[in-house]
């Protein structure tokens, strides 16, 4: 049988024929793979983000929550104590600023800075011109005295003899008052210029002037100041000595005038100074009644024993008074934890856990803490356990991180 050629175009059409249902059915297989590929990436992009975990809540595990302690936040009365910065001085009832009674010149020093002296102790001798002046007016004036005394017996005696009238003995009686009088005043110019009545009447007896005058110390205590030297002119209203008692001291602080209000006389101070290693009790004594226009502030003055003088003039303490109670809302130190230098108590939530929240707290009085921000009031806190509690709060962090 002859078989006859097939033309080429004819062969063009059978294959193109067959080859595109077969490219279409190829297609058809790719799109449906690459949509089944993206359609899990869509259904990811799809779901909402998972919120990242609040690192101030803790949830207290099964170990830990039966050691837990809780109490709400609540109003107590509480004495803030009120810390300002006060100074050490003498007690000005027993200071004595000794100097001399007449003007003269210093011959002789008898004490040193930091001697104990005692009442009626010379301190320094001095050689005064004035002392000796006025010790001779106290012999004319007594002389006079005497003179005008004698007087008066002749003209008694004259009086009675006729020889003389009542006005002369009566004049006579007029000159010894004045003399007396004149004798009196002398003998007090030399009380004022330090002599004793012994020594002025031994001035009469032996009729010596001494021109020596002794500074002595009116009141006992340690020597504090010496303010003159040997060979120095000194008068009565020159310092020569400052004596004071130091077993008895005062520690005077400036209190704000915003302040003063909390503070009332009686209340208990507590005094620290950096040469003691533990605090000194006391007492408000005494609240100034007027405020430094240049500072603003009032003078609190606290009276405290210092029987082994640990206590010096002029020192810096640190004075912390406890004022009247008032109603605060506090919470106890134990509750209160310490992060990044800043104070946080737990506050349980009504979900069963526990947040880290930041507070401002007052300085600890009797175990508790006055609350300044941070809590309304009526939350319930871990007042013990908080440390341990934190501890778990920070594992929980590190262990998801």
């Amino acid at each position: 049988m002859t078989q006859h050629p097939i033309p080429s175009r004819a062969r063009r059409a059978v294959a193109l024929a067959v080859l595109l249902p077969l490219a279409a059915a190829l297609a058809a297989c790719g799109d449906r793979g690459a949509a089944q590929a993206s359609a899990p990436a869509s259904a990811e992009a799809a779901k909402p983000a998972r919120p990242a975990s609040d690192p101030n809540l803790v949830a207290a595990p099964a170990s830990l929550a039966d050691r837990l302690k809780l109490a709400p936040v609540e109003r107590r009365p509480i004495s803030e104590p009120l810390s300002v910065v006060g100074r050490v001085d003498f007690d000005e009832q027993a200071v004595a600023r000794i100097g001399a009674s007449v003007t003269g010149r210093v011959t002789e020093l008898q004490a040193v800075v930091g001697q104990t002296v005692r009442p009626g102790q010379v301190l320094a001798q001095l050689h005064s011109t004035e002392l000796g002046q006025a010790q001779l007016a106290y012999l004319k004036a007594n002389a006079q005295r005497e003179l005008a005394s004698k007087a008066v017996d002749r003209a008694k005696l004259l009086l009675a003899a006729d020889v003389i009238g009542s006005a002369e003995l009566q004049r006579r009686e007029n000159e010894l008052q004045v003399a007396q009088v004149e004798k009196r005043a002398a003998a007090d110019q030399l009380r004022v210029m330090g002599m004793g009545p012994r020594e002025i009447e031994r001035t009469i007896e032996t009729g010596a002037i001494t021109s020596t005058s002794s500074v002595v110390a009116t009141v006992g205590g340690v020597i504090v100041e010496r303010r003159v030297n040997k060979g120095q002119v000194v008068q009565p209203a020159d310092v020569m000595f400052i004596v004071a008692d130091l077993s008895r001291v005062w520690v005077v602080a400036q209190v704000p005038e915003s302040l003063i209000g909390r503070v009332q006389v009686g209340q208990a101070v507590s005094i620290e100074v950096t040469s003691m290693p533990e605090p000194v009790k006391g007492r408000v004594a005494r609240i100034a009644d007027t405020v430094s226009p240049e500072t603003r502030t009032v003078t609190v003055r606290t009276e405290v024993e210092n029987p082994n003088r640990q206590l010096r003039p002029e020192m810096l303490a640190n004075v912390s008074i406890a004022p009247t109670p008032v109603e605060r809302l506090v919470v106890p130190a134990s509750a209160v934890v310490r992060e990044n230098n800043l104070d946080h108590v737990f506050v349980r939530g009504e979900d069963g856990r526990f947040r880290l929240t930041r507070v401002a707290l007052a300085d600890e009085s009797d175990g508790l803490r006055a609350v300044r921000s941070g809590l309304d009031g009526g939350e319930r806190i871990v007042v013990d356990g908080a440390f341990h509690l934190n501890a778990e709060r920070l594992k929980a962090q590190t262990e998801g991180s």
